[in-house]
């Protein structure tokens, strides 16, 4: 019964029942929707505080404890797109550019799941290593820049654009919004440590979780705007949407056990490894691969494996690493 109650503790947390209530909204055609400059605002709140926190934890644990992990969490999401993208390619039947699109997706990070997965972990009183954040900073671009030059290549194959706009690609994999914010909050609480934590505290903490709730609120609605399209991405990536979040799951648990970290620093890599970016990578995909659908990579990304993930996917990870660290 672990995984029922870790599933049902999940589920009635205020931020996925406020994502679930977007959902309706949504379904319901309710008018509801959050203006887009309270969007942006949302959004840069979380990622700077995730970023910082995360900085802070990293100057008091100490640069010879994150190296490891870190480097582990940024060669899975490197790797990911390279056995996604056959997958895709040869399973589902999808163009090279449409395969290498969905694969830098999943091959990236959702910022949302990962705050999701630390909710969890604290609603369980489970320990994790609060320089975990680092992970999530490392491992959203390497996968945008695999999954570019995969669909770059394929166009070269068919005699369409060269390398050209690869540089772009880096760019925007390096210094788009969401990495930036996420980075340079990082190395500004590296660089305060605790004491400039204490200053910014009532900032960065005490609203978090209320911010939070209303971003998922607005994510849900997002979401449930997408459902149609599930008509039209038909059953294979409604299948790969669930499954392949599984296996990397599962694969980023693993890893994280042997890069050394706790039980729950653990969990929080397989959340990582098992979710699919729908901020940064849409944007430089937009960018670089304007050939792919968007209908493809934002549904399941989006519609599919972030509700999976917030709902029943983080509960199960966490099995996963009980069952290994047991």
């Amino acid at each position: 019964m672990d995984i029922l109650d870790a599933i049902h503790a999940n589920l009635l947390s205020p931020a996925v029942l406020f994502f679930g209530l977007g959902l309706v909204a949504a379904l319901t055609k309710s008018d509801l929707k959050f203006p887009e400059p309270l969007y942006v605002a949302l959004t840069i709140y979380l990622l700077l505080a995730i970023g910082f926190k995360g900085g802070v934890a990293i100057a008091e644990a100490g640069i010879e404890k994150v190296w490891l992990p870190a480097l582990a969490a940024m060669a899975l999401g490197a790797l990911i797109p390279l056995w996604t993208y056959p997958v895709l390619r040869f399973g589902g039947k999808f163009s090279a550019v449409d395969a290498a699109a969905i694969a830098a997706h999943y091959g990236s990070v959702s910022a949302v799941t990962f705050i999701a997965a630390t909710n969890y972990l604290k609603a369980i009183n489970q320990p994790f290593e609060n320089y975990a954040t680092a992970f999530l900073a490392v491992m959203e671009s390497p996968a945008i820049l695999v999954g570019v030059v995969l669909g770059k290549m394929a166009t070269k194959s068919k005699g369409g654009s060269d390398f050209s706009s690869i540089k772009t690609a880096i760019h925007e994999a390096l210094f788009g919004r969401s990495i930036f914010l996420l980075v340079g909050a990082l190395i500004v609480g590296w660089l305060c440590g605790k004491p400039g934590m204490d200053k910014v505290e009532p900032f960065f903490v005490t609203p978090f979780q209320g911010v939070l709730a209303l971003f998922l609120l607005e994510m849900g609605t997002v979401a449930g705007r997408r459902v149609g399209d599930l008509k039209k991405v038909g059953p294979f990536l409604l299948a790969f949407g669930i499954v392949m979040p599984l296996l990397h799951g599962g694969i980023g648990v693993w890893l994280g056990k042997v890069a050394g970290l706790e039980l729950g620093g653990a969990t929080l890599m397989g959340g990582l490894a098992a979710s699919a970016s729908y901020i940064a990578a849409p944007a430089a995909i937009r960018l670089s691969l304007p050939d792919a659908n968007p209908t493809f990579y934002l549904t399941s990304s989006l519609a599919i494996t972030f509700p999976f993930n917030i709902s029943l996917g983080i509960p199960i990870y966490y099995e996963i690493a009980r069952w290994l660290y047991r």
